[in-house]
């Protein structure tokens, strides 16, 4: 009969000795959070391609609105040269009409190409995060620089899947499903757990003594056969699909290289083959200039002449941009665009 009092605190230890489901299972967490991370920079990787081809496109398009207004100098040279030589009694009325069409022809030229100056500046001020009422005036304005010297083809590829973050969060995603299947297949085996507890009981804390118990666990699956089964099943089947991923992102980064690499040597052909038309066409420019002046000719090979220095022009600035953009490429095919890509 009471009254009486009585208390009994305690703190408890469990403890897993040997269980080789959670730790299968913890080391797929971890491959799954570095896949995670590596989707980031393979992001950060798409980002920093993104924002480059735009900025090209930039200096591209500046350099066509210079080239534009350099030709509108010209032309104008060759409207007043013609102007004067009507006025003399040295060409026809039609000279001076051809002259004024190129003339204005160029200037239409420009103000297209200012046009699309301007789109492309709003464009990359929205792909940096900038306002895009804000001005930008870039300070590159020659970033095309043939200077590279690539490894071998074969070399490149294996340096992309060992670089590129999607190659390397799908051999993350592998091993994540690998240490599940693991983690299933573990599931058969028991398991040793471990039980402690140390505490003091009594009537009152002056009147208490201590007490313990230690118990060690050890769980064997009898009839879960069925259930372990279908999770063993369940997890072979992801890991061939992970697999299955991982070999289709390395073809992706093979293709990439080769695509890349194919498009650099195109561009690097163009870019000759430009800059010698570009010698060319102004060295016919100033003959023609040079037999207008003399009389030897009318301005229908002038006007000729100048559209070909216009083309010729165009046609180098277009052979840069596309160099530079495969640059651009394949060191993102390779896996280092966010370290190496520069102007």
């Amino acid at each position: 009969m009471g009254p009486y009092n009585y208390f009994d605190v305690r703190a408890s230890l469990s403890q897993s000795v040997a269980d080789l489901t959670r730790l299968h299972n913890y080391r797929s967490a971890k491959e799954i959070d570095r896949a995670s991370g590596l989707t980031v920079l393979d992001s950060r990787e798409l980002i920093v391609l993104a924002v480059t081809g735009v900025y090209l496109q930039v200096i591209a398009g500046q350099s066509r609105v210079d080239t534009a207004r350099a030709q509108i100098a010209t032309a104008q040279a060759s409207y007043t040269q013609a102007v004067d030589r009507n006025h003399s009694g040295l060409n026809a009325r039609i000279d001076v009409n051809r002259s004024l069409v190129e003339l204005q022809t160029q200037q239409q030229r420009l103000n297209s190409l200012l046009n699309d100056l301007a789109k492309q500046k709003i464009s990359l001020a929205r792909l940096i995060g900038l306002p895009q009422s804000q001005s930008l005036v870039l300070t590159d304005t020659e970033p095309f620089h043939r200077t590279d010297t690539l490894p071998d083809v074969d070399e490149m590829i294996k340096l992309a899947w060992e670089n590129r973050p999607d190659v390397r969060a799908a051999s993350a995603q592998l091993r994540a499903a690998e240490e599940a299947r693991k983690a299933a297949t573990s599931e058969y085996l028991p398991s040793l757990a471990l039980n402690a507890d140390y505490g003091v009981i009594g009537v009152n804390p002056a009147q208490s003594h201590g007490t313990f118990s230690v118990a060690g666990t050890l769980q064997v699956p009898i009839f879960r056969s069925g259930r372990i089964s279908a999770d063993v099943e369940q997890a072979a089947a992801a890991l061939a699909e992970r697999r299955a991923e991982l070999e289709d992102i390395r073809g992706r980064a093979e293709q990439d290289v080769r695509t890349a690499q194919l498009d650099l040597d195109t561009a690097s052909e163009q870019i000759r083959l430009a800059e010698s038309n570009r010698r060319l066409a102004a060295d016919t420019l100033d003959q023609a200039r040079d037999r207008f002046n003399a009389g030897l000719a009318d301005t229908v090979e002038l006007v000729q002449a100048q559209e070909s220095v216009a083309t010729a022009e165009q046609d180098y600035i277009s052979a840069m941009y596309s160099y530079q953009l495969a640059r651009a490429a394949l060191a993102r095919a390779i896996g280092g665009g966010e370290k190496s890509i520069h102007p």
